[in-house]
Formats: structure tokens, C-alpha cells, sequence
């Protein structure tokens, strides 16, 4: 097993999860659709701004606390949703929710994800939940009632999956939602026994045949099924009704997830939600969508009521800073999470984390600021043009 020390930020995380996975998982969690275009201009966004730092600047008190929904959070990024982590790491989304916690963040529970809403709760009360619903009012109601119960505060609906992208790299790595059995797929789990044995069987002996337990109010399909489909019911009919629906059952935090025109932004305030994310949902939905950083200026001063947040190529203190810099008050970081637990369990986590908040802390010193408020535009500049 590789040293966590090795590990000196979250991009190194990835070639050990290529090396731990087989191969259809971890094409699932690095992949993209169709070119990966949009996965790519993601991060490539990050690099076209530079900073003017200000020197001479006291900053030894300085502090990358946030309050977020009148809640301090120790610094201002989080864990992202992302759906089938107990695929990728035993019991993936309580390691996520557990080194969130310690490290005083929040992380959002994927409605994709195969342990059940209310095992993640117990173990951390602030975590938050992302659904994705059918545009089916009864469906609607009965998930949110159910969210509620379980006593989540804050609940993203991600809008940006209204069909099935073309994700032709999960077709050539063998993945599916269920997985089908096949000697392939045997094979390339074989071939991985660290992750078979204590991922896959591990799991199986301890708690059965992992389902999609929160899609719905009630459980879903399993993870792996020669027959069996997974429900897309009629996503494609969810529309501003529906988030209407979903305000005024809902009494907790609303926040709007896959928001990337400033119009939606502003309908999303009108409506009543809380929040935006601007995210293109990691590049996984339409190829070829901007990234979230180049469009957040806009979306930012078309809903200044509101809260808007990123999500979407940040894998350095850095990339926090230059989102923070163009007005969102927080990001969300996924990916390299899911690696970091893959491979190593509750303590990737809890390192990826620490990582990135000793960048944070060192990148607020070198620029010459004290305070994330302190982080503004005129902290950065323009210095290429975006690529074509």
C-alpha cells in the first residue's frame, strides 16, 4: 500500500486510485462524456487569471474561516456530491461524511449514493443532500418528506440532468448503473484484490447487495443486476413548477445545484432558493459547457440576493482563492475526495482535506490578505486569453 505521506496534493491522488480501482470504477469517477472537453476547461479556466499579491502586509492573524447560512465553517470549501462512493471506498460516503466533520466542512450526500440518508445524518448532523428528481410531483414530495424526516437542513436539487449524457468512455470501460455481470468485469475486479476484498467483499459480507437508496422515497435498484434497470423516470419533465413545489414543502435550506446562466440564477432568487452552485456538474452532463469560473462573475451579479457557490476543477488553494476572488462565497471540491477515500479510507480524506487547507492558509499569507473578504477582484488579472 502507498504511503499517505507520499501524497503532497490532491493531484496525487488519482494515478494511486488508477492503480487501486479496476478499471470500470475508476473510469466512472475520473471520466467525463463524450471528449471531456468540458473536464479539461474546467481546470484549464483556473490558469487564465493571475494574482497581484500586496506586500508588507501583516498577516499572522490571518484566518480562512467562512460563515456560510449563519454557519462558521474552518475554511471555504467543501466535499461535492458524488454518487456510488461506497463503490469506490468501503462505506465511501461515511468515510466522507466523518473526515468532514473532524475537519469542521460540509459535505454533500449524493442522491446516487448506496448507503442509506439517514446512516449519514446520524453520523454527521450538518451534512447536506443533493437529489435528483423525476419531474413527477408525488415522487417530488415523498423524497422531500423523506429528507426532512431524517433531519437534513439544506437541500441542493441539481437541475443539469434532465437526460442521460453520451458517457462513451463508462460504455468502453464496461460500467453501468447496475453493473451487469460478465467475465470482464470479474476479471477487472480480480485483477484489483485490495479493492475486492476490501471494498467489494467486504461490503457484501457485511451488508448485502449494495441499492441506490435514496433516489426515491423508497430503495432502488441494486448496484449490480443482470435485469434490472435503474429509474430516470421523467427528468426530463422537471421544471421551475417543481422547484416551486419542492419551496414550499420544504422548509430547510434550498439550494439550486448545475446553475451556469445568469438568468437561471435570477429565476432561482425569485423562486426562493437560498443558493446557487455554479457547476457543469464536473463536465459529466452537456460537453463543451464553460466552466463555472468563467461564467460566475455574471451569475454573481444577477442574483446578489443569494448565495452563490462553485463547483467544479479545484484541486488547489489557489483555485479557492481565484473562485472566491470572482464572487462565489464557497466551493466544492469532488474527485479527488473520492480518490483519496478510495485508496485510503476515512484518513485520504482527512489528508486531502488538511492539504488543501495548509494551501489555503499559505496562498491568503503570500497574497498579502487576512481575511477571505480581502479576497476581491482587483487581487487578480487577466493574464491569457481563454482558450478557443
Amino acid at each position: 500500500m502507498p504511503a499517505l505521506s507520499r501524497v503532497l496534493c490532491l493531484d496525487d491522488f488519482e494515478p494511486l486510485s488508477r492503480r487501486h480501482l479496476p478499471r470500470p470504477v475508476f473510469g466512472y469517477v475520473a471520466g467525463a462524456t463524450e471528449r471531456n472537453a468540458s473536464l479539461r476547461e474546467n481546470q484549464d479556466a483556473f490558469t487564465e487569471w493571475g494574482f497581484v499579491p500586496r506586500v508588507l502586509t501583516d498577516v499572522s492573524k490571518r484566518s480562512q474561516a467562512v460563515t456560510l447560512f449563519g454557519r462558521e465553517w474552518s475554511t471555504p470549501f467543501g466535499i461535492a456530491p458524488m454518487g456510488m462512493s461506497a463503490l469506490v471506498a468501503w462505506r465511501g460516503d461515511l468515510a466522507l461524511t466523518r473526515a468532514a466533520r473532524a475537519a469542521d466542512i460540509p459535505m454533500i450526500m449524493s442522491g446516487s449514493s448506496l448507503i442509506r440518508m439517514e446512516e449519514i445524518i446520524a453520523e454527521n448532523p450538518d451534512a447536506w443532500f443533493q437529489a435528483y428528481l423525476p419531474g413527477d410531483s408525488r415522487r417530488v414530495e415523498a423524497l422531500v418528506d423523506r429528507v426532512a424526516a431524517a433531519g437534513f437542513g439544506t437541500l441542493l436539487l441539481t437541475v443539469d440532468t434532465a437526460v442521460l449524457p453520451n458517457r462513451e468512455n463508462n460504455v468502453r470501460n464496461g460500467f453501468s448503473t447496475p453493473l451487469r455481470p460478465s467475465l470482464r468485469l470479474a476479471w477487472d475486479g480480480a485483477i484489483r484484490p485490495r479493492w475486492l476484498l476490501n471494498t467489494w467483499t467486504r461490503t457484501l459480507m457485511r451488508h448485502g447487495m449494495p441499492h441506490f437508496e435514496n433516489s426515491f422515497a423508497e430503495r432502488g435498484a441494486p448496484i449490480l443486476a443482470r435485469n434490472v434497470l435503474r429509474d430516470f423516470t421523467a427528468r426530463d419533465h422537471l421544471n421551475w413548477e417543481h422547484l416551486a413545489l419542492i419551496r414550499r414543502r420544504w422548509k430547510g435550506r434550498l439550494i439550486v445545484k448545475g446553475v451556469m446562466h445568469p438568468e437561471d440564477a435570477r429565476r432561482s432568487e425569485g423562486e426562493g432558493a437560498d443558493g446557487v452552485i455554479v457547476s457543469n456538474h464536473g463536465g459529466r452532463q452537456l460537453d463543451g459547457t464553460a466552466s463555472p469560473l468563467r461564467v460566475l462573475p455574471e451569475v454573481v451579479k444577477a442574483a446578489p440576493g443569494i448565495t452563490v457557490m462553485l463547483d467544479g476543477g479545484v484541486r488547489r488553494g489557489t483555485d479557492i482563492l481565484k473562485a472566491v476572488g470572482l464572487g462565489a462565497k464557497f466551493v466544492f471540491v469532488g474527485r479527488p475526495m473520492l480518490h483519496a477515500a478510495g485508496v485510503f479510507g476515512e484518513a485520504g480524506v482527512a489528508h486531502a482535506i488538511a492539504l488543501l487547507k495548509g494551501e489555503v492558509d499559505r496562498d491568503m499569507a503570500l497574497l498579502g490578505v487576512n481575511s477571505l473578504d480581502e479576497v476581491t477582484p482587483e487581487c487578480l488579472v487577466r493574464v491569457r486569453p481563454p482558450v478557443q
